[in-house]
């Protein structure tokens, strides 16, 4: 192999190199494009592997963790949860409805994968500047129309998510789709091959020559022409996928599947290597056997091809006759095409030939590589107080700002309800809420913010999942699990590699100190401008799934009533660093980051959790992004009601904590909360008994918003003015009537 072949196969000479010492021969052609896919940073995690490997995955309630297609924990009765979180950045930025829709895909057989059912989807997604950017307008309309259309063709529902905009995606938008399923403990079903003689089918869609070589494409920087790059994205077809669901759900009650695998990054390379290794067998297949698109796919391409809808089922010896006659049944395709051996060895054949056999370990470990991490210069607040005009005009401006708005005109594209599970909407509540089998309710909810995280990965990333656990705590769910999907640039960059390191880092200290464990993930790099070569700013996200026993304590994020007493509880900091306001209204995109407690933050959402539960609390919402004036300000438009508040009595820090301050710092740790008047002795005597600092500041009223701070009204604006702002910036951005 030349070394300019090593480059077009994305091998390095060093991985070139090792792999004819380990194998003490020459690899032919074939099984250099299997070493190709298997060993791209998208499948063997070469540069990040040991760095993920200090995330907390154990925990009581789990019982797969990292390693597998999803995470699955143990939710009681006999019933377990499922969740992944995956992306599909490149093909996406390249082709934003084919690659959102395959990217929804993606997640939906990992979630199967273990047998489980897919129960809801959640979109986590970054653009550009959607308000100057005609580019981010395009991205942003068809990566939303190519994840409504997949999810409501399947009947899988879209129930919550996130999106940010920062010029640094501007020519790569980054999407995130996660997917959460329920089945029964005894149904649970793995990715591995652990007896010889076993047969190994794929079922559903043929074998094109679309998604060739699509790990080695996510692998890589993007280019300039991204025409080149489009034969690298797959074709979505989510009618087979309806049916492949639907059989293979079936077809797992008959006991005869043993085994089951996504076909999703790279391929059969992938799928076969991984199975064999995690069983610690062998596999041999024929190609011949396989069901294919076009007449002359050469070995080559079959293995690298990511064509969708495909699954990869193991047989108990030849028992499959039930299985086989529900596939028929659904009219979804089924090849045999070969069984599992004994000899360690992936082994494939193509007209009576063997053109590759490597030894299954050796590919599914692909050699690490030690990266160089430098620290992420951390930027100090360099002015005491940020000023940006009046308190009014500021919260005016920050509730249309495109990162906090309602983003009523992306969800209301997606069938929410489908299913009949779901019991809070997007829009409706922080988290979304589905039913279980078992009677129980899991939240699911997911957070990011680049902004943070590109001035202080370490604190940012822990930011990431302390809000995520804030916003399953305010609908009454107890944190149960996360997984989380780490976005940055190019890993050989020292920087952006010591931005990964520090969000890991934050992550495992966060969710280590609060106990919860992270059963999956997700890592993507090379996400950059290719006009410019800069990075995205660093991206790390995290999903949390909370459980709730009973649905008595699900709440809505509003004051149910007029008159209601209402709360802040967690103390406000002086913490205005990365924030919307000092970005958006002062202009100053730099500073010191809020920091993270996680030993406060557990026990104000235990305090929290207590006040829903005991039906002590009729409104609850977690304050972040725009600080307490917007958390405000979002209850009152939820429950178009007004407000009058007095923040004096705001319990802050001991140090000097200024107006702006006050109103729109982003501290951690903090909800509000509003109570009947009549229940306020048994809501001081929750928090005073926990420790937690809390003060009513205000209550519902009808009229208009008003908040004082130093004995002064300083904001004053109608509800009908403040919802028109929230909700019509995204439609005016894309041309359209709010």
């Amino acid at each position: 192999m030349t070394q300019a072949e090593q480059t077009v196969l994305g091998l390095t000479l060093d991985e070139a190199e090792y792999a004819r010492r380990s194998l003490g021969r020459e690899p032919n052609e074939v099984e250099w494009a299997i070493m190709d896919a298997e060993w791209s940073e998208h499948c063997s995690y070469k540069s990040s592997k040991k760095l993920l490997k200090t995330l907390p995955t154990s925990g009581e309630r789990v019982l797969v963790g990292p390693g597998y297609d999803a995470g699955v924990l143990d939710v009681g009765n006999g019933y377990v949860v499922s969740m992944h979180i995956e992306s599909h950045n490149h093909p996406s930025a390249v082709d934003p409805y084919g690659g959102s829709a395959t990217g929804i895909g993606g997640v939906l057989r990992d979630v199967l994968s273990v047998g489980t059912r897919p129960i809801a989807l959640i979109d986590v997604l970054r653009f550009g500047d959607i308000e100057r950017s005609e580019h981010s307008q395009w991205l942003l309309r068809n990566v939303v129309r190519g994840i409504a259309d997949y999810g409501n063709c399947v009947g899988v529902p879209t129930v919550a998510g996130e999106v940010e905009f920062d010029p640094s995606f501007e020519r790569n938008c980054l999407v995130d789709v996660a997917c959460v399923g329920v089945g029964r403990k005894s149904d649970l079903v793995l990715a591995e091959a652990r007896h010889p003689g076993d047969v190994i089918a794929i079922v559903g869609g043929s074998t094109g020559r679309d998604g060739i070589r699509g790990a080695t494409f996510a692998s890589k920087n993007l280019t300039t022409n991204a025409d080149s790059e489009r034969s690298s994205v797959q074709v979505p077809d989510p009618f087979m996928k309806k049916l492949l669901l639907d059989s293979i759900l079936e077809a797992l009650g008959t006991g005869e599947v043993v085994g089951m695998k996504d076909l999703g990054g790279g391929g059969l390379s992938s799928a076969l290597s991984e199975i064999a290794s995690k069983g610690g067998t062998g596999v041999e297949v024929d190609l011949g056997a396989l069901i294919l698109r076009e007449p002359d796919i050469t070995p080559v391409e079959a293995m690298t091809s990511e064509s969708q809808e495909r699954m990869l089922l193991i047989f108990r010896q030849a028992r499959c006759e039930k299985t086989t006659k529900i596939f028929r049944k659904y009219e979804v395709p089924v090849a045999f095409i070969g069984r599992v051996t004994g000899d360690g060895l992936l082994t494939v054949k193509s007209s009576g030939k063997t053109v590759a056999s490597l030894p299954a370990a050796f590919l599914a470990e692909a050699p690490l590589i030690e990266r160089r991490a430098r620290r992420h210069p951390l930027r100090p607040l360099a002015t005491p107080v940020l000023r940006g005009g009046s308190a009014s005009s500021s919260l005016l401006r920050l509730l249309a700002s495109p990162n906090i708005a309602g983003k009523r005109w992306i969800y209301e594209q997606y069938d929410h309800e489908v299913g009949v599970r779901t019991v809070l909407k997007p829009g409706e509540a922080d988290s979304a809420l589905l039913k279980l089998p078992n009677g129980k309710l899991l939240a699911v909810k997911a957070d990011g913010n680049s902004r943070a995280c590109s001035l202080d990965p370490y604190r940012g990333a822990a930011g990431c999942v302390a809000e995520a656990c804030r916003n399953v705590v305010a609908v009454g769910a107890e944190p149960i699990g996360a997984v989380d999907h780490l976005q940055f640039g190019d890993p050989g960059d020292e920087e952006v590699y010591g931005s990964f390191a520090e969000s890991v880092r934050g992550v495992g200290d966060y969710c280590r100190s609060v106990g919860v464990p992270v059963v999956g993930g997700k890592v993507s790099f090379y996400n950059q401008d290719e006009t410019t070569g800069r990075p995205v700013k660093p991206s790390p996200v995290v999903m949390v799934a909370g459980l709730v026993d009973d649905e008595s304590h699900v709440l809505r994020p509003s004051a149910r009533g007029r008159g209601d007493l209402v709360y802040v509880v967690g103390e406000t900091r002086r913490e205005l660093g990365g924030s919307e306001y000092s970005a958006r209204v002062a202009g100053k995109e730099f500073g010191t980051v809020p920091d993270v407690r996680p030993a406060d933050d557990l026990r104000t959402n235990s305090s929290v959790l207590k006040l829903i539960r005991r039906g002590l609390a009729t409104g609850v919402h977690d304050c972040s992004k725009g600080g307490l004036a917007v958390a405000l300000a979002q209850m009152s438009i939820a429950n178009g009601s007004g407000m009058k508040a007095d923040l004096d009595g705001a319990p802050v820090d001991a140090g000097r904590v200024a107006e702006t301050d006050i109103l729109f710092s982003e501290t951690h740790g903090r909800f509000v909360v509003s109570v009947k008047p009549e229940r306020r002795e048994e809501v001081v005597d929750v928090l005073g008994r926990d420790h937690v600092p809390s003060a009513a500041i205000g209550r519902t009223v009808k009229g208009a918003f008003e908040v004082s701070v130093g004995g002064r009204t300083v904001i004053k604006l109608g509800v009908g003015v403040m919802a028109k702002a929230w909700e019509s910036c995204v439609p005016r951005a894309l041309g359209e009537k709010p």
